[in-house]
């Protein structure tokens, strides 16, 4: 009988052995496979979001106030409040020196977006750059320089209709007053701001001024040798 004949016995055992490591390293190939997929995907992951964080942010420059030749190697985006005092402090400080060395010389073409945080009136003032740019896109720059060279104190609500239209008036601005004033009563450019504001949330801007260069977030807005060394890089298409 097979069953007493102790070599069968030991075939048995050894058939049982070989199915149970042929199990155990079916197993193992399984769960290899599993964690190779697995530390694939992390790695991917862990790349794709390197690379979206070194993506340059896109802008739709053609329709934000843009200042300098549109054939300019460098774009420049700044994200403001005309109701901010460190806004003013680079309108008034460092714009006029990059407005002579880059925008005037065709090496920069300068734009601003809104990012209105300060208070209420933080949202009337960007209504009436927005009010401003619409009517005549060359007066927004004159608009934004007086905006900043009268701004009141920030815990005061200065910029209010009546104020933003008189300020556009004393500046000779070439635009149509009564209409400026119904554009901003009206909120005619809500949807503007807004978007510019959805913008910057988007692109984690917390603070202004924030500067975009080709895309890329730029954090020394008020030392003028860093700007200038970020502006030559970027356009050396660094």
């Amino acid at each position: 009988m097979d069953g007493k004949n102790p070599a069968v016995k030991v075939n048995r055992k050894v058939n049982r052995r070989e199915e149970a490591l042929k199990q155990r390293n079916r197993k193992i190939a399984v769960i290899s496979t599993i964690a190779v997929v697995i530390v694939a995907f992390v790695i991917f992951a862990i790349v794709k979001a390197a690379t979206a964080k070194n993506k340059p942010a896109e802008f739709d420059y053609a329709a934000q106030p843009a200042i300098g030749s549109a054939t300019a190697p460098v774009k420049i985006v700044e994200f403001g409040d005309f109701k901010c005092p460190a806004c003013q402090a680079f309108e008034q400080q460092i714009y006029p020196q990059l407005k002579k060395d880059y925008i005037d010389t065709g090496k920069v073409q300068f734009h601003f977006m809104n990012l209105p945080f300060i208070d209420v009136d933080s949202v009337t003032a960007a209504l009436a750059g927005e009010a401003v740019f619409h009517q005549n896109k060359d007066a927004f720059w004159p608009f934004y320089e007086a905006v900043y060279k009268n701004q009141g104190d920030e815990k005061v609500r200065w910029a209010t209709t009546d104020f933003l239209v008189n300020l556009a008036k004393q500046a000779n601005l070439p635009i149509d007053f009564d209409k400026l004033r119904s554009d901003i009563d009206g909120k005619t450019y809500q949807p503007d701001v807004v978007s510019d504001n959805d913008k910057g949330g988007k692109l984690k801007v917390t603070s202004t001024p924030t500067l975009f260069i080709n895309g890329k977030m730029y954090d020394s807005p008020f030392d003028y040798n860093k700007l200038k060394a970020a502006i030559d890089k970027a356009a050396a298409g660094q």
